[in-house]
């Protein structure tokens, strides 16, 4: 990149809009009944449908379409109740049937929108063009073999919504907000599993640039295959500076299908971009227009569950929580089922709120667990928590001792379990204060500083305090003692 780019990127700005391609959690295929389960040995799950062999036809899954009209419904789309599918015609090696059957001109969803919550707190709406059903490809694999390319069809078949934003997109942070939320939604309406490293979610980027007021499109390059929100973010970045440092030379952008290297951050043309005519458009006379009555209509749109966006803002009203709090319970549906089971019990619901989205969901993460799958219990839990908050046991003992005590024994109280592992803090302020002039004196040099304004070495003087006592002592407690003695 030049270091005119540099220069001149403020006179630009970014344009660009997604193709999100969602794929949906039914056990079979959009028009056959091979399994659409991911992981299977290569071309285990295929038939003479997913084959294509002369005579085979398809069926439509109706599973799919329930699927694509809950996605519809929460993006505040149009939902159209007559739709037809069309062959898509292209030639690639793990496509059998020499085309794809998606929608074009009547998809089954339109003119829908997000609102996305912006890390300044302002809400950027993103305008939803399309949702239209397709099928999924399968997969060829080039590093095999050095002499043969190897198809598997597994995946040929699998059901597919595509997600087509409007260009409304003006920066790499609107782009991760969107598939943030846009993940979350999936998930929370059991529509996919959102998982980008398998392929369940994966997006292609469509980014251009203009002078900042313009009206009229620049030329735009397509950026294919993203699979993490983060390669979305940087391969934004390094082709909206890329073409901004074209143009800065004089040069002109030519419309193009782009590669993005992980390894090296940057994009490279895989060919020139086919324009809707190349692809030879017509609807499968293999498959009768799908019409959705007004009566399933209306019982899917009675099912549909409360949004993300809704509970976040309920959670927020009713708690007085931030919403980045309210965002992590509303976004995870078993973590919010574990709080909801909890908060009646718990003595402090903030407390409850604090450790869920702190110290028990970094201990998930480093497990790599869900908390459906976790042996505490929410009534355990909650009790643990008044436990701490009663000042009974310290949080640092209740995590790295009473939590694994009661994992492994689930019927045990927490209360009961505490007292038989004497955890319990000790009040004895003798003993503190004796702790607390054998710290001082270790570190004098620290004590001197503190008298001479550096207060951030109060914590060191805590802390080992605290491990003096192990843990058997009110953190507050300590700090306050050692404020006295420093004073």
């Amino acid at each position: 990149m030049s270091t005119n780019t540099v220069t001149t990127a403020s006179e630009f700005e970014l344009v660009s809009g997604l193709e999100i391609h969602v794929q949906l959690n039914t056990n079979t295929k959009i028009f056959s009944s091979d399994s659409a389960s991911f992981g299977a040995g290569p071309n285990e799950h295929i038939s003479t449908v997913s084959l294509a062999l002369p005579g085979a036809l398809p069926k439509l899954n109706k599973e799919v379409v329930e699927k694509a009209v809950k996605m519809g419904l929460a993006l505040h789309c149009t939902i159209n109740q007559v739709n037809y599918f069309d062959r898509k015609n292209y030639f690639y090696a793990d496509l059998p049937k020499g085309y794809q059957i998606t929608q074009d001109n009547l998809p089954i969803c339109q003119n829908g929108y997000l609102d996305v919550t912006l890390g300044d707190g302002s809400i950027k709406r993103i305008g939803i063009n399309r949702i239209h059903l397709e099928e999924d490809a399968g997969k060829s694999m080039h590093d095999q073999n050095d002499h043969y390319s190897y198809v598997d069809l597994n995946r040929a078949g699998v059901p597919l919504i595509e997600i087509v934003t409007e260009p409304d997109i003006r920066s790499a942070e609107e782009a991760s907000a969107l598939l943030t939320e846009m993940r979350k939604l999936v998930r929370h309406l059991d529509v996919s599993d959102g998982n980008m490293e398998e392929g369940s979610l994966r997006c292609d980027a469509n980014i251009s640039i203009r002078k900042p007021g313009a009206t009229t499109f620049g030329t735009r390059c397509e950026v294919k295959n993203l699979n993490s929100i983060r390669n979305v973010r940087r391969a934004m970045d390094f082709e909206f500076s890329r073409q901004v440092d074209v143009v800065s030379q004089g040069g002109t952008i030519i419309q193009s299908t782009l590669n993005f290297d992980a390894d090296k951050g940057t994009t490279s043309p895989m060919r020139s971009k086919e324009m809707a005519n190349d692809y030879r458009y017509f609807p499968d006379p293999d498959l009768a227009p799908m019409i959705l009555s007004d009566e399933w209509l209306e019982r899917v749109k009675a099912a549909m569950p409360a949004l993300p966006s809704e509970i976040t803002q309920e959670l927020m009203e009713s708690y007085g929580i931030s919403n980045g709090e309210a965002s992590l319970l509303a976004g995870d549906a078993e973590l919010l089922a574990f709080f909801h089971k909890g908060v009646g019990t718990v003595k402090h619901n903030k407390s409850l709120i604090n450790w869920l989205v702190g110290p028990i969901r970094a201990l998930l993460n480093e497990r790599t667990l869900a908390i459906a799958d976790y042996a505490i219990t929410p009534l355990q839990l909650a009790a643990v928590i008044n436990l701490c908050d009663d000042k009974k046991v310290t949080q640092q003992v209740a995590l790295q001792q009473l939590l694994p005590a009661l994992e492994k024994d689930q019927q045990a109280d927490p209360t009961t379990l505490a007292k038989s592992l004497n955890l319990w803090i000790e009040e004895n302020d003798d003993e503190l204060n004796g702790f607390i002039d054998e710290v001082l004196a270790k570190y004098a040099a620290q004590v001197s500083a503190y008298k001479k304004g550096k207060k951030g070495v109060l914590g060191l003087f805590v802390g080992e305090v605290l491990k003096m006592a192990k843990g058997k002592a009110d953190p507050q407690k300590v700090n306050i003692l050692v404020q006295e003695k420093l004073a």
